[in-house]
Order: structure tokens, then C-alpha cells, then sequence
């Protein structure tokens, strides 16, 4: 229930539970690609006049990419949401709440929602902590075991190659 009566919240603070499929067109174009339903679980409160508090907290998969090693990782993604909708022309002004129209009868929790899903999903993700990566020559996944290829040479070290070279000519 991701919709709430306003009327509802005459009787004090309203229970939120809801989810919301992948699928669904209201969180299209996250750049994130989400592997699960998102489960929202709260309580919206009347918080003064036109004034509605929310505190919920959101559950996901989303699929990501390993930033070392580029393979598929799905993580766990969970997040708060503490959201203030404001009905009438105060909502419009304030950037930190959501508005709400003057006669709306219900509240849509979806926006805030989608944006708190944004902000919890991880920039980078590895697949796991000691996640080796790529070889950076023939770009073979360190991981399934060691490359054929020979380390480069460490530019500090050309100096004094340099003068080995001269000490073994002699």
C-alpha cells in the first residue's frame, strides 16, 4: 500500500507496506537494473496541517558490475527513507519536501521511494573483498588464476638497471 487515504490518517499514524515490481514503469530510467521487487515497509504520520511525515525503509537487488573484474554482482540494497510531503503551494516551494496537490484526497509514496533508491544504491561494487581484477596487458580475469603475460618493468628502476648493465660490461 504505497497509496494512503489522507482520511486515514484521522486515526492516527498509517502502517505503509507495499512493493513494487521491477517492472514497474515508475522506476524506469534509474540507470540501475534492478533484480527484485522493491520492498517498502513504514509509517506515515500527519505532522501539522497539509503536513505529512514519512519513515519507512527500502529492500532490493539490484544487478551491478564488478568494478575490477567487470563480472555480473547482484547486491543487497537497503535504505531509509525519511520524507516530509507538503500539501498546497508550500510544497511547491520547498526543495525538501514533496508536494502534495491542495485537494488530493491520497498521498503517492512512490516518489520517494524512487528517489531514496537512487541515492542507496552503491556508485561501485565488487564481487568480493580480495577480487583480484583484470590483467591490465591481455585483460584476462585474475581471479580464475594467473596470466601468461610478463609484469612490466618498473620505470623507478631503469637508472639503476642502467648502471648494472655498465657493471656487467666490464
Amino acid at each position: 500500500m504505497l497509496q494512503v487515504d489522507l482520511r486515514e490518517l484521522t486515526r492516527g499514524p498509517v502502517e505503509t507496506i507495499g512493493e513494487i515490481a521491477e517492472s514497474d514503469p515508475r522506476l524506469r530510467d534509474l540507470d540501475v537494473a534492478l533484480s527484485g521487487p522493491v520492498r517498502v515497509r513504514g509509517r506515515l504520520h500527519a505532522a501539522g496541517e497539509g503536513r505529512f511525515y514519512w519513515d519507512a525503509r527500502l529492500e532490493t537487488r539490484v544487478q551491478g558490475e564488478c568494478r575490477r573484474c567487470l563480472e555480473p554482482v547482484a547486491v543487497e540494497v537497503q535504505a531509509p527513507i525519511r520524507a516530509l510531503f507538503v500539501q498546497g503551494p508550500e510544497g511547491e516551494d520547498d526543495p525538501e519536501a514533496y508536494p502534495v496537490p491542495e485537494d488530493a484526497t491520497e498521498i503517492d509514496l512512490v516518489p520517494a521511494v524512487r528517489e531514496e533508491l537512487i541515492l542507496g544504491v552503491p556508485q561501485f561494487v565488487q564481487c568480493r573483498e580480495d577480487c583480484r581484477g583484470l590483467c591490465p596487458q591481455c585483460g584476462k580475469n585474475l581471479n580464475a588464476g594467473p596470466c601468461d603475460c610478463t609484469p612490466p618493468a618498473d620505470p623507478r628502476w631503469t637508472g639503476l638497471a642502467a648502471l648494472k648493465r655498465k657493471q656487467d660490461e666490464r
